[in-house]
């Protein structure tokens, strides 16, 4: 029952009345981004949505204007807090993660729930090996499993792995510990970066700081 329809009805419900506070920081937040070098507010990213839709996710742009795509061996997206691609203010709002508040939008159209995986690019969908598209069968989320627990610190495909032990055992209370503990992850500002992703000796994906 939760799964299937009260997830989706909080997520509208939550999303709604948390709408005001976002039109705030979008009022304070936008013309920064925008005066710092007269570039688009928003960054859409296109990402891979339940049941393999791509849709576009919203995210306030924290990089420079055409600032080059850098990956991980894994295809993850660089993410480094001395990444010479940040803007000045796309530094603080990456650490406080505003930039991903957009996202809120993505939950009132359906694209996106709170709780969830987090959403892969298009072309990672042929990277998928055995059940990983498994994935795919719930609305990726703001944040998830992942991101309350291991922030950026783990590779990719553990991160997989993650999300569909999230999906088998999703419930109402493991979204609310999800929720909680991706709180005090934000604010304590717990391995927001990773410098890079490499193999080693046994072949297996690691994150070096």
């Amino acid at each position: 029952m939760y799964k299937l329809y009260l997830k989706r009805l909080m997520d509208l419900v939550l999303s709604l009345l948390a709408l005001p506070i976002w039109l705030f920081i979008l009022i304070i937040i936008g013309p920064i981004i925008y005066f710092q070098d007269k570039g688009t507010i928003f960054y859409n990213a296109p990402r891979l949505g339940k049941d393999g839709k791509v849709f576009k996710m919203y995210k306030f742009r924290s990089m420079k204007v055409n600032a080059p795509d850098l990956r991980n061996q894994d295809g993850s997206t660089f993410n480094a807090e001395d990444d010479p691609r940040l803007t000045k203010i796309g530094g603080f709002i990456r650490k406080t993660s505003i930039d991903e508040t957009p996202q809120l939008l993505n939950i009132i159209r359906g694209d996106m729930s709170i709780i969830g995986p987090r959403p892969d690019l298009p072309e990672h969908i042929e990277l998928y090996e055995d059940d990983e598209a498994r994935k795919l069968e719930i609305r990726p989320g703001v944040t998830g499993y992942n991101q309350a627990y291991f922030r950026n610190t783990i590779p990719w495909k553990e991160r997989i792995k993650n999300d569909i032990y999230y999906i088998d055992h999703l419930t109402w209370w493991m979204d609310i510990k999800i929720f909680m503990k991706t709180i005090v992850s934000v604010l304590k500002r717990d391995d927001v970066f990773i410098e890079q992703i490499t193999e080693n000796k046994n072949g297996e994906m690691t994150n070096v700081k």
